[in-house]
């Protein structure tokens, strides 16, 4: 995968809801296939911290069989990074392992998207709109 397709108007549900649980991480499961995102499901940062987030398992469940009702994949997670730039943090890193989809992040800093895959190595790769 060299992409993940998102819609400008996806994009606005992403900032706003950023925006809206700042000074905290905000997070969602991005639902879709072949790399485009159909469809964002908003999440609750269960730790509500400005550094980490947690999706609870309850959400996670949730999620996961709302794909499957829909025909859809879990293709990506989305979080922000509200006073940051949008790289992986270690702990994001740690997390990538065991939830290999594409790593939206969104910097409040500097208001842009940037996703990562890890492979064997963090990789960055573009974010299109659709």
């Amino acid at each position: 995968m060299q992409k993940i397709i998102l819609s400008s108007s996806d994009k606005k549900i992403l900032t706003e809801h950023a925006e809206n649980e700042k000074p905290n991480e905000s997070c969602a499961i991005l639902f879709g296939k072949n790399n485009v995102v159909s469809e964002v499901f908003l999440t609750k940062n269960v730790e509500e911290s400005p550094t980490n987030f947690t999706i609870s398992n309850e959400q996670l469940i949730e999620g996961y069989k709302i794909a499957e009702e829909k025909k859809v994949d879990v293709i990506g997670i989305f979080h922000s990074h509200p006073n940051s730039e949008a790289y992986p943090s270690n702990t994001d890193k740690k997390f990538m392992q065991s939830n290999p989809v594409v790593w939206i992040i969104y910097s409040g800093a500097t208001k842009d998207f940037r996703a990562y895959l890890l492979e064997s190595e963090i990789k960055e790769i573009a974010v299109e709109e659709k």
